[in-house]
């Protein structure tokens, strides 16, 4: 008994030694590459000493004394804190995951290869100023000065990524950076998406239908468009198509997550304390870390400080001592997508305005880890690059004997978009940045400004100038022959909308229609929003004078005025029109349900259950009224139209016609399918979160996903890498949480502002910002998520541009000296 008992022992001491062993061990080699922030270093590539002070939220202060010096030091701390963010970006532009992660993203790396571009960026190395070049190689210097400390100094590889996932690290190089700038630019389109769902839909019902599920923004818009079907007849109207892949590692995102920002600003007049003020918010897929980087950078002009993308050398949204400036996606429509004809006697042919005409062609190859490699074909018409039928559900909408192709602004090997985006930084006035701007070529954003005296707003990029006859005004795919449809150059920076020293002393932006102008000026058809900005419009209102704590108020804002409008619409004939219901009952829980909702005030607030509610309501009444007229193309709207609804319950042009099942004999009332999709929501409420109404909390549904997009998945790491919050906010708030539309949760918070900035010129060194989750990409620091809590309560980190202050409490200095 005795021996037995010491056997049981000395395997019991085995197996915890083993499990600390297995826990120790990982622990060590992935804690080896956390960097030390106290540290010197003696490199290559410096023309003086270099400190990069880390404030007590990891803010990196990069104090060059020359603009090279500083945008190395800017290269060495993205380096060093998001190594893996950044060479995981370049591999998604370069079409170069799949040697990484297997046949799970071919589709993304087959798209990114026929768009070329990281070819098209290479070759815009040569467009930019020497200026702009010497800078972008000193940032990639600084990038590449990281790299090789991680090699020599056994730093763990750099990031615990790297242990599982073992690429080589090739260098950093100028074009890499251009190359973000356009993923960027992939990351914030809409209209390719946009114009394949219109053609879909009109395939299915007459255009005054689709006027009412895909509605023009309030004011004037497009008078008749043509059917799709009279584009192309053949087109088949029930065609299937495979939807875009839906994986975190995929930078093609469904039209709805296409990018959205607020940003506004006061004139003096118009401020408190007299001194300008300005709000950014910009908003995109929450991801962990947060692809929003904070960081200030000394240059020769003066200081600047704002939120980076590791990876690009640019203050997107930030301030210097004399200039602020935030960027909200303009949504102008810088695609069109074409059919091309197909010579039926020559394949690689198609029909152009002049006869058919060979496609330009070469062969690239796709390595797959753990397959055999894949070699595409790539092809390019005079309209831009073909591409196949699985992407973006193009067969869909592509008849036999033709293919698709694609124009878009991005597309160019002339791009000086980053040259612009370093003169911004330089910028002392209003004027001076509008000018800076003009050779920012894609993506399209709209730039709110602030000097100490004026206030300003600029569509910046590149806007495609059409002919008058185009057949679809670039809202459908159109005959990629026809001299009408095809593009005729770009149009003059003049012409993108500009408003300067407004009237009222307030502009502001929430992607919401700028213009109201003929087509082929209208800048877009399709805009990012219509509800935020009513609400916008209030707040603004309501005050003569702002603040910095008003402006960060409504940045804050959870009210939702689509709640307040669509309520009375859809409830007005059920609200207390009868007999209390036996407790325990469906009608009982229907009238405890309305009972909440009479008394709600549309604040999409956290702890409350009136937005779990309504948000069920509305989704199930949207799918209801769609269903029967379009079938599976009803699972592509995955988000409420709130002005669908409207038209649809107050009759617009017709529109209650939707409220009609037409597969069944009696006629149905928009009353009727307000009731019945009240039940629908609440016996989805029950199954997911039981009938005690009272007790539901808006937070447990719309939890924000800030997700490890290659760990996130992988069980017990989930819970160490991924960042999960209860938060505020919704599809329609300016506190913006976008919904994921989608079963089974389809309320999580996956879309949101990653960074949030506050500017007052006032007193400028009292300008906050923050960002949703840390400032470390590592999963072992402890700023991998220490600014996440601060974000989701509504707080702030102050934004000096005073380095004494950032000493005062640094977390480490790091100083980079000259290798004589």
């Amino acid at each position: 008994m005795t021996a037995l008992f010491r056997w049981l022992l000395r395997i019991f001491t085995v197996v915890i030694v083993l499990l600390a062993l297995a826990v120790i061990v990982p622990y060590w080699f992935a804690s080896r590459s956390l960097p030390d922030y106290d540290a010197d270093y003696r490199l290559s590539g410096l023309d003086a000493p270099v400190e990069i002070v880390r404030d007590n939220a990891s803010v990196p202060h990069v104090l060059g004394q020359t603009d090279r010096d500083s945008y190395f030091g800017l290269g060495f701390a993205h380096a060093q804190d998001r190594l893996w963010q950044m060479m995981l970006m370049r591999r998604t532009v370069q079409g170069r995951l799949s040697e990484l992660f297997g046949k799970r993203t071919l589709r993304s790396d087959e798209l990114m290869r026929r768009l070329d571009l990281y070819g098209l960026s290479v070759r815009s190395v040569s467009a930019l100023s020497d200026d702009t070049r010497a800078k972008l190689e000193a940032y990639s210097a600084g990038v590449n000065a990281w790299l090789a400390q991680v090699n020599a100094g056994a730093r763990g590889r750099g990031a615990p990524e790297f242990f599982l996932f073992s690429p080589e690290l090739a260098p950093w190089q100028p074009a890499d950076s251009i190359a973000l700038v356009k993923l960027m630019g992939v990351q914030l389109s809409s209209h390719l998406s946009e114009e394949v769902l219109r053609a879909r839909t009109s395939l299915l019902i007459p255009e005054e239908r689709v006027r009412d599920i895909l509605p023009d923004a309030p004011g004037p818009g497009v008078t008749a468009l043509p059917e799709y079907a009279s584009l192309f007849p053949d087109v088949p109207r029930y065609a299937e198509a495979a939807p875009m892949p839906d994986d975190p590692l995929s930078p093609f995102v469904d039209s709805a997550f296409a990018g959205a920002s607020n940003a506004w600003a006061a004139a003096p007049a118009r401020s408190a304390a007299g001194g300008t003020l300005l709000a950014n918010d910009p908003h995109l897929n929450f991801t962990a870390p947060s692809i929003w980087y904070l960081a200030r950078l000394e240059l020769e002009s003066g200081g600047v400080i704002g939120g980076t993308i590791p990876g690009i050398p640019l203050v997107l949204s930030g301030r210097s001592a004399q200039l602020g400036w935030g960027l909200t996606a303009s949504y102008m429509d810088d695609q069109d997508v074409h059919i091309e004809k197909l010579n039926p006697d020559a394949g690689d042919q198609v029909l152009t305005p002049d006869g058919y005409k060979p496609l330009r062609s070469r062969t690239s190859i796709i390595r797959i880890k753990d397959a055999d490699p894949v070699t595409l074909t790539l092809r390019w018409s005079d309209n831009g690059p073909i591409l196949p039928g699985h992407h973006y559900q193009l067969s869909a909408v592509t008849p036999p004997g033709h293919v698709t192709s694609l124009s878009w602004t991005l597309l160019s090997d002339q791009d000086t978009s980053i040259e612009s985006g370093m003169r911004l930084m330089g910028a002392g006035t209003v004027a001076e940045a509008i000018d800076t701007m003009e050779g920012f070529l894609a993506p399209s954003l709209n730039m709110t400004l602030a000097d100490r005296e004026t206030i300003a707003m600029k569509t910046v990029g590149a806007m495609p100038r059409r002919a008058a006859r185009h057949q679809s005004k670039g809202r459908m795919p159109s005959p990629g022959w026809l001299p009408q449809n095809l593009w005729q150059g770009r149009a003059p920076y003049a012409a993108n909308p500009e408003f300067v020293s407004p009237a009222g002393g307030i502009l502001g932006n929430t992607n919401n229609k700028m213009v109201d102008r003929p087509f082929p000026l209208h800048v877009s058809y399709h805009w990012g929003d219509t509800q935020r900005i009513q609400r916008w419009r209030r707040l603004m209102q309501t005050r003569e004078v702002h603040t910095r704590e008003s402006f960060i108020e409504a940045q804050l804002d959870t009210v939702s005025f689509s709640a307040r409008s669509l309520l009375p619409l859809i409830a007005r004939d059920m609200w207390f029109t009868s007999e209390a219901a036996p407790e325990g009952t469906p009608e009982r829980l229907a009238q405890r349900a309305l009972d909440l909702l009479a008394e709600w005030n549309g604040e999409m607030n956290e702890h409350l259950p009136e937005p779990l509610i309504y948000a069920a309501w509305v989704r199930a009444l949207q799918d209801r009224l769609i269903r029967d007229e379009l079938g599976p193309l009803a699972d592509a709207y995955i988000h409420v139209e709130p002005l669908f609804i409207e038209r649809v319950f107050r009759n617009t042009d017709g529109a209650a016609k939707w409220c009609d099942v037409l597969q069944s004999a009696p006629v149905e009332t928009c009353q009727d399918m307000a009731r019945l999709a009240l039940d629908d929501a609440l016996i989805w409420i029950s199954e997911h979160y039981g009938t005690s109404l009272e007790s539901l909390r808006w937070g447990d549904a719309h939890e924000a996903t800030h997700d490890h997009p290659v760990l996130g998945d992988i069980p017990v790491v989930k819970w160490i890498v991924n960042i999960r919050q209860s938060t505020s906010g919704g599809d329609n708030t300016l506190l913006r949480g976008l919904t994921k539309g989608t079963d089974p949760d389809p309320f999580l918070n996956v879309h949101g502002a990653g960074y949030r900035g506050v500017y007052d010129f006032a007193d400028p060194d009292s300008s906050v910002f923050i960002t949703s989750t840390g400032q470390s990409g590592h999963p072992l620091s402890r700023h991998y998520d220490d600014l996440g809590e601060l974000w989701r309560r509504g707080e702030y980190i102050p934004m000096s541009l005073d380095p004494d202050l950032a000493r005062a409490a640094a977390v480490g200095i790091t100083t980079l000296t000259p290798r004589d």
